[in-house]
Parts: structure tokens; sequence; C-alpha cells
């Protein structure tokens, strides 16, 4: 009895002046792999995240990147259906049938066709804006950086499914024109901010840079309603010289 007596504190005691949060913390050290000292950068990123958790981030890395992959599947079957019977027409049951995912699956992530659209708008807004990131990101020159903003542009018009989107489904395209318009200027200032920079420098005046934004903008809408006639590869030069028109109060046709 003087044994036990000895011996049964000496186990529970420790555990029981261990606080919750101080388990906590033992608990995911204990959790880390063999020779780790510090957290994985997920986790790091996660801590700064305060909408994920650390442990949802170690735990499902797997789940997550599937979850991207089924997103990106059905938002690209989402757009294969609207451009070729337009959004008025689309059903979840062919978008699961052309994603191939059951329609559980398509609910865990929209709640309903709406959302869907609205998920599908912003999807081709943030490709359009990241791939025009992508393509200036190398050029720090400022004109360098402004012949690389135009190319990206005819690029677009080019090999974009813009024109056909408002073939097949003009009132979904107009509105979603409608709803990326503001947001397009602000990211056109942040993408031009070292060419403005540079033209104000060389010109000695102030640029109204949103409307130079807006109205090069608006080129690239009206290209889309009404291509020009004339050949496209003089679309850089003409571009170029609508802004410096903008830009200096010159007339372009006494440019050319």
């Amino acid at each position: 009895m003087t044994i036990k007596s000895k011996i049964k504190p000496a186990n529970i005691a420790p555990q029981a002046d261990v606080k919750p949060r101080a388990r906590q913390k033992l608990m995911k050290s204990a959790a880390l792999p063999s020779g780790t000292k510090t957290p994985s950068a997920a986790v790091v990123k996660a801590e700064k995240n305060s909408a994920v958790s650390p442990a949802e981030v170690v735990r499902r890395p797997r789940s997550n990147r599937r979850s991207e992959q089924t997103i990106a599947n059905i938002l690209a079957a989402t757009e294969n259906i609207i451009l070729e019977s337009g959004a008025e027409r689309i059903s979840i049951l062919d978008v699961c049938r052309a994603a191939e995912v059951s329609r559980g699956t398509f609910y865990r992530y929209f709640a309903s066709q709406d959302e869907l659209l609205d998920a599908f708008s912003r999807h081709k807004r943030e490709r359009f804006h990241v791939a025009l990131a992508e393509a200036v990101a190398l050029h720090e020159d400022p004109d360098e950086r402004f012949a690389a903003v135009v190319r990206y542009l005819d690029h677009y018009l080019e090999h974009g499914r813009a024109r056909r989107l408002l073939v097949v489904a003009p009132e979904y395209a107009l509105g979603f024109f409608r709803r990326i318009f503001h947001d397009s200027i602000v990211r056109f200032q942040d993408v031009l901010a070292v060419v403005f920079d540079a033209w104000e420098s060389r010109l000695g005046i102030n640029i109204d840079r949103e409307l130079v934004c807006e109205m090069l903008i608006r080129y690239v809408l009206s290209e889309q309603l009404v291509p020009g006639d004339s050949d496209r590869k003089a679309l850089p030069r003409r571009i170029g010289r609508m802004l410096e028109s903008l830009i200096t109060g010159a007339s372009p046709r006494a440019r050319r």
C-alpha cells in the first residue's frame, strides 16, 4: 500500500497540472515529423490567415488540391456549355455530366446555378488580370512594359472567347463586361504605374491615369463589339497613337 501510494500521485499529478492551452501545444508538437523544429510553411501561412486553421492545412493538403481541380473542371465545363448553348440554357445536370462529377459534388461547391455563373465571371476576370500581370512581369523598362501590355491585348482580341460569348449569350456577356469594368480600370492602373511615372517625368505633366486606363479598356471593348476593318498587326501602333494623343493633346493623325 505504501509503494502504490507513492507511485500513483507521480503518474497522475503532472497530467493534471498541464493547462489546456499548453496541452494543445504539446499535442501539435508531437504531431510534427521527427526532427522538425519549426512549423511548415503551410502552417505559418495558415496562422496568418484566420479563415483557415493550421490543422486543416496540415491535415488535408491532398483534399484541397482535389477540390481546386474539381472546381476548375466545373468552371471549364461551364465555359464550354455557355459558348455552345448560351448562359440561359445552361443546366446543372449538363455541367455535372461535362465535368464528370456528381450532383452532390457540385453542390459541395456551388449552391445554385446563379452562384455558379457568378463564380465563372469572377474566374474569367481573374484569369484575364493574372495573365496580364504575367505578361508584363519581366519588363521593368516603361516602354517595354507598355509594349507588352499592348501585345497582350492584341493576343486577347485575336484568341479570346469574349466575342463568341457576345454572339451566343449577349445579355450575359454585357453583364460580365459591366461587372469587370471598374475593377479592370484599377488593375490597369497598377500594371501601368511604372509607365505613367516615366511618362509624367518625360513630359513634365500630370497624367489622368484613371481616364487613360478607362479609354484603353473601352477601346478593347469596342473591338469586341465592332471589330476594326484595318490590319490587326497595326493594333499596337493604333493604341500607342490613341494614348499619345490623350496624354499630349496632339492629333493622332498628325503622328502617323
